[in-house]
C-alpha cells in the first residue's frame, strides 16, 4: 500500500523560508503559548510549508502516529428553527417544504440502528423548534439511553488478554455502551427558554438546571456546534438572534463544571477577518485554562495571570509543552493535587473542529467560501493557537476524505466517524446520506501515513470483535 510521507516532525532552521517565523517555531519547540500577533503573522505569511510543519510538530509531539476515528451515527431530530441565520441552509420553518420533526419513536429506531451497527456515539442536534415542549428532549435522551441498555452486553464476548486490557480495571471485560453526545450550547439555552428557567441576571442557573435533567436522562456530553465566529460584528450580521460568545461559553463553563466533556467549532471562510478567527481561539483557550485548572493543571512558570472576566484570574496552561500529560476522562484529576482539593467533577474541552463555510443555498451563498489551501491553513493555526486542547479534528463531511487525510499531515489527529445522515451542510454534489465505512476510514488513515485508532467518544480506546466492542483502556 502506498502511504505519503510525513513531514519532519521538526522544520529546520535552514528551511524556515520566512525568518520572521523563527522566533514562533523556537516557542512551538518550548511549548510557549502564542500570541494573536503570531497568529496574524501565521496567517499572512507565504511560508505555509513552515506554518503545516510546526502544526505537524504539536501533533506528533502530542499523538506520535495515532490518528483517532470512531463509529457513530448522526441524528437531526427536527430541522424546523425559530431563527433564520444567513450561513444556514439547514433550517426551516413549520409548514415549509422538507421540514421535519422526528417523533420519539423514530428516534429509537435510529438508536437501534446504530447500536446493531456497532456504532459507539450518537451525535445529535437539530434546530431551535418554537413548540417542542422540554419534555421531549429529556424523552429522547432517556429512549436512546433505555435502548442503550437493553442492547448492552447482547452478543458480547469478553475481552481477550492484553496489555491495555488489565484484569480488575474498570472496563475489563465490559461490554461498550452507546454514548450519547447531543445539543449545541444555542440549544441549551433555547431550552432552558422554553423550559421558562432562562433568567437574564442569573442565566448560568437556568443552563444548569436544563443539563442535570438532561446528564440524568442519560446525556454524556455536548458537541462543539453553535460557536461560529465569537465576533458581535459578525454575530449581528450573520447570525443575529443566536446568543452571543458569552452565553456559548458559559454553557460549556457549567457542562465542565458538572463533568461532562465538550467539543468547540469555529465557522470561517465567510464574513469574518483573520483577526476575529484568532480572537475567537483565544478565547477558547482562555476558558480551557479555566477547565484544566479545576483539575490541577499548573499555569506556566513566568506567566501571569491575566484575571479577565470568565478565567477566574488563571495564567495560561497549555498541554503542549514536552512531557506533560493529556487529560483523560477516567483520570481527570492529576495525582499530585491532594484528594481534599481535588474538585469534582471535572469537565473539558477535548477537540477544537474548523468548519469551513459551505456557501450552497444560504443566503450567504455570493460568497466564495475558504479554498483548500486556506482549508489547511486555519486548521494548522488552530493546532498552533489552541495549545491546551488534547484534539483538532479534520470532519472529513465538510472537508472532504481526501483533504481530511492531508490535514492529519498538518495538525489534525482525528478524522471523525461513519456519521451515516448528516443534514446540517452539504458539500457540493452530496446528499443528507453521507457515510462512510471504518475500513475507509482506517485505509484513509493508514495511506496518510498513520496508525488508526477507534475511539469512543470521550477518546478512549476501542477493541471490538465484529459490532461487540468494549474500552482497551
Amino acid at each position: 500500500m502506498t502511504t505519503l510521507a510525513p513531514l519532519p516532525a521538526t522544520p529546520p532552521a535552514t528551511l524556515i523560508r520566512d525568518a520572521a517565523l523563527e522566533p514562533i517555531a523556537a516557542k512551538v519547540e518550548a511549548g510557549e503559548r502564542l500570541s494573536i500577533a503570531d497568529g496574524e503573522l501565521l496567517f499572512s505569511t507565504p511560508d505555509i510549508w513552515t506554518v503545516c510543519a510546526l502544526a505537524d510538530q504539536v501533533r506528533r509531539r502530542l499523538h506520535g502516529d495515532a490518528a483517532y476515528y470512531n463509529i457513530n451515527r448522526h441524528l437531526n431530530y427536527s430541522n424546523i428553527c425559530a431563527l433564520s441565520c444567513k450561513f444556514c441552509e439547514f433550517y426551516r420553518k413549520r409548514g415549509d417544504e422538507g421540514a421535519y420533526e422526528r417523533s420519539i419513536e423514530e428516534v429509537r429506531a435510529e438508536a437501534r440502528r446504530a447500536i446493531e451497527a456497532g456504532a459507539t456515539e450518537m451525535h445529535i442536534v437539530g434546530g431551535l423548534h418554537p413548540y417542542l415542549p422540554f419534555e421531549y428532549y429529556t424523552d429522547l435522551v432517556r429512549a436512546i439511553r433505555e435502548e442503550a441498555d437493553a442492547h448492552c452486553g447482547a452478543g458480547f464476548q469478553p475481552a481477550r488478554a492484553t496489555e491495555t486490557v488489565q484484569a480488575g480495571s474498570p472496563h475489563h471485560n465490559e461490554p461498550g455502551r452507546l454514548h450519547i453526545k447531543a445539543f449545541t450550547a444555542v440549544e441549551i439555552v433555547h431550552l432552558a427558554k422554553i423550559a421558562k428557567v432562562y433568567k437574564q441576571h442569573d442565566r448560568t442557573a437556568g443552563i444548569r438546571w436544563v443539563l442535570e435533567r438532561l446528564k440524568a436522562a442519560g446525556l454524556g456530553s455536548l458537541p462543539g456546534g453553535g460557536a461560529e465566529v465569537f465576533d458581535d460584528r459578525v454575530h449581528d450580521e450573520a447570525f443575529k438572534g443566536k446568543i452571543r460568545s458569552d452565553v456559548w461559553l458559559d454553557v460549556h463553563r457549567v457542562a465542565h463544571e458538572l463533568g461532562l466533556n465538550t467539543n468547540a467549532t469555529i465557522l470561517y471562510g465567510h464574513i469574518e477577518d483573520k483577526r476575529e478567527r484568532l480572537v475567537h481561539m483565544d478565547m477558547l483557550r482562555r476558558a480551557q485554562d479555566v477547565a484544566l485548572g479545576r483539575m490541577g493543571y499548573e499555569s506556566m512558570e513566568g506567566t501571569e495571570a491575566r484575571g479577565h472576566e470568565g478565567t477566574e484570574g488563571i495564567g495560561p496552561i497549555t498541554l503542549t509543552r514536552p512531557g506533560t500529560p493529556l487529560p483523560h476522562p477516567d483520570l481527570t484529576l492529576r495525582a499530585s493535587v491532594p484528594s481534599s482539593l481535588r474538585p469534582s467533577p471535572c469537565g473539558y474541552f477535548q477537540t477544537i473542529t474548523p468548519l469551513p463555510f459551505i456557501p450552497d443555498g444560504s443566503d450567504l451563498e455570493a460568497l466564495p467560501g475558504p479554498g483548500g489551501l486556506e482549508n489547511l491553513r486555519t486548521l494548522a493555526i488552530a493546532r498552533l493557537m489552541l495549545d491546551n486542547f488534547p484534539h483538532v479534528k479534520a470532519f472529513w463531511i465538510m472537508q472532504t476524505l481526501g483533504m481530511a487525510q492531508l490535514m492529519l499531515q498538518n495538525g489534525a489527529d482525528d478524522i471523525d466517524g461513519t456519521v451515516v445522515w448528516y443534514d446540517i451542510t452539504k458539500v457540493e454534489g452530496s446528499g443528507t446520506h453521507q457515510e462512510t465505512t471504518a475500513a475507509d476510514l482506517r485505509h484513509a488513515i493508514v495511506e496518510a501515513g498513520f496508525e488508526p485508532v477507534e475511539r469512543d467518544t470521550l477518546y478512549r480506546r476501542v477493541e471490538r470483535d465484529g459490532k461487540p466492542w468494549w474500552l482497551a483502556e
